[in-house]
């Protein structure tokens, strides 16, 4: 399934892809948002009702896929060729930072360079969605709490994210991350350890590419690591890191400055296609 959060005329609603005679179409799922309609049962549940309204797909206007998860968990460092470009070692245990929900933008949406930056970067991750609560997770519990995947362009604040040894103040900008447009079930994409491409595309450039089969860390292992620590909730998104190609490594560095249209796309899950503007 594809299931997604999309904006009306009277607020968002969480809907499934269908084909309906031919064409396209969302189908209501009932709930307001993808958060509310994992937090009341799997994502396999029944979800057919004969007089749920549709919605063209051609004018859907996507929402953050969860709008207001409980918590945004990122993990850098983990692909070989990022970390080699960035200077570093590899690590020996995932490397976490958060986001917010405050973060999150939809797939469509304008990425607002802020006006404190000159050194807006894209970074292209395969994210996961947290379908059922799960803490202190086993191999079984963390692959059964996988609901599925999605995109994310962790835009990432350079400038601000140096300044210190942490890195929380370049992550966590006001309406700075596109998300979405699709939750992707694991069954659409070959499994809860998918090898797919994943890519960035600057105004047609290919910045990034790279393989999630590659992941250091990969998505079972991360749902087992991070429930260690806190519980995750239905809805929780974990960005798995990203792949070598980002402007910061670049010699010379390259940075968005506005005007750019940036396209983050993972096979088999979608795109982020968002227009650079200044603030």
């Amino acid at each position: 399934m594809k299931l997604a959060t999309i904006r009306t005329g009277s607020g968002t609603r969480a809907v499934r892809l269908d084909r309906h005679d031919g064409r396209d179409v969302h189908v209501d799922l009932g709930y307001a948002d993808l958060g509310a309609y994992l937090a009341a049962g799997p994502p396999e549940a029944p979800v057919n009702a004969p007089d749920a309204a549709t919605y063209p797909v051609a004018d859907a206007d996507f929402a953050p896929v969860v709008p207001n998860p409980s918590k945004v968990i990122c993990v850098g460092h983990n692909y070989t060729n990022h970390i080699k470009e960035m200077g570093r070692d590899l690590p020996t245990h995932p490397t976490l930072f958060p986001k917010f929900a405050d973060t999150l933008i939809g797939a469509n949406d304008d990425i607002v360079k802020p006006a404190e930056t000159d050194a807006l970067d894209w970074e292209v991750e395969l994210v996961v969605v947290i379908g059922t609560e799960v803490r202190r997770a086993s191999e079984a519990e963390a692959t059964a709490a996988i609901a599925g995947f999605t995109v994310m362009n962790d835009i990432s604040v350079r400038d601000w994210q140096f300044r210190t040894i942490e890195w929380t103040q370049g992550k966590i900008w006001d309406s700075s991350t596109p998300v979405g447009p699709y939750l992707v079930t694991p069954d659409e994409v070959g499994g809860v350890r998918p090898a797919l491409t994943v890519t960035t595309t600057v105004d047609g450039q290919v910045m990034q590419s790279d393989d999630t089969g590659t992941l250091l860390f990969d998505p079972v292992h991360l749902v087992r690591y991070v429930s260690t620590i806190t519980r995750l909730n239905p809805g929780d998104l974990i960005a798995t890191g990203t792949p070598a190609g980002v402007g910061h490594a670049r010699d010379p560095q390259v940075y968005l400055v506005g005007g750019e249209t940036v396209v983050t796309e993972i096979d088999g899950v979608g795109a982020c296609t968002n227009r650079v503007v200044k603030e």
